[in-house]
């Protein structure tokens, strides 16, 4: 028993938490996180309270402050497409956030799937518009309360079996611990993570959730995350990926993946609006269809680019 509510069995567990499926007082099913973040604590087992090094303890303490407020905020916001926090408690030295239990699976889980398939396109453009049309809803309701989500990609984009989508698992005291906790990209999922979160003076906002909403529309379309930040500012393919797919989306839905997707954070759209405006125009879609010579010499170009990231000549014995 946590709280008065009876756990039933571990849901899931990662470096930050775990999350349990438990049933409140009137037998109703809820989803509990709790905080745990496991580069900072252990638990002994059969243990209720964490066992924090005291080294450790301030910056556990740091996270567990930001998990409370983060629990807090959560719970003053009421939109299909966010998930509902109905209470959040301290206890066993630690922070628990009762959530609504949603049946379905995620969106990662969609793409694995879709991908699979081998079909030329990943998800119909109907259905990615549609889809990202009532996350960026939920999104924009999170970002006049003040919040960011800092953590949004497809394993956090929930469908339930009654076809909600829904943003799940909040990143806030996630961000607190590695800025503060000096750890070395610990809690980023890679390609979905804007190119400040990595550095530790960077200002954040709007704009750094909107490269991953950018991101996960490129899940959508290539079937895999794109190349992480660091990566990117080194070398970046994202445009000659994006230039497949002309004629098999719309030249919209690519300029706005690319906007989203910006480096530099003051070229992205600054607000969900201005995204979700872009991308309700429906009428302006046109086909850029690529001619043999364009085909050619994108397919020259990435075996250029695959070669000198294998270290070997791109064309051997080429004509002087």
């Amino acid at each position: 028993m946590i709280g008065g509510y009876r756990v039933l069995r571990k849901v899931a567990a990662g470096g930050f938490g775990v999350v349990y499926l438990a049933v409140d007082t009137a037998g109703q099913q809820v989803a509990i996180k709790e905080y745990l973040p496991s580069s900072l604590a252990t638990r002994l087992p059969g243990a209720l309270a964490p066992e924090v090094p005291p080294e450790k303890l301030s910056l556990y303490r740091l996270g567990l402050k930001s998990f409370f407020e983060e629990g807090r905020s959560l719970a003053q916001i009421s939109h299909p497409s966010v998930v509902s926090v109905m209470n959040f408690f301290r206890e066993n030295e630690t922070v628990y956030m009762v959530m609504n239990y949603l049946e379905g699976a995620s969106l990662q889980d969609f793409i694995i799937t879709a991908r699979d398939l081998k079909q030329s396109k990943v998800f119909r453009e109907s259905t990615i518009r549609s889809l990202f049309d009532e996350i960026l809803r939920g999104l924009r309701i999170v970002h006049q309360h003040k919040m960011l989500h800092l953590d949004i990609k497809p394993a956090n984009i929930f469908i339930t079996d009654d076809n909600r989508s829904v943003l799940i698992d909040f990143g806030a005291a996630r961000e607190v611990l590695s800025k503060e906790g000096n750890f070395i990209r610990p809690m980023y999922t890679p390609g979905f993570a804007a190119p400040e979160m990595y550095r530790r003076d960077a200002a954040m906002g709007p704009w750094t959730d909107i490269y991953a909403i950018g991101a996960c529309i490129y899940a959508c379309m290539q079937g895999y995350p794109p190349n992480e930040a660091p990566q990117r500012l080194e070398k970046d393919r994202i445009a000659i990926a994006l230039t497949r797919l002309r004629g098999v989306y719309s030249d919209n839905l690519i300029e706005v993946v690319e906007w989203c997707m910006s480096l530099d954070p003051l070229s992205r759209p600054q607000s969900v609006f201005a995204l979700q405006k872009e991308l309700s125009r429906e009428g302006e879609r046109r086909y850029t269809k690529l001619s043999v010579g364009e085909k050619v010499r994108l397919q020259f170009d990435t075996m250029v680019a695959d070669n000198k990231k294998n270290g070997q000549s791109a064309v051997s014995g080429r004509a002087k």
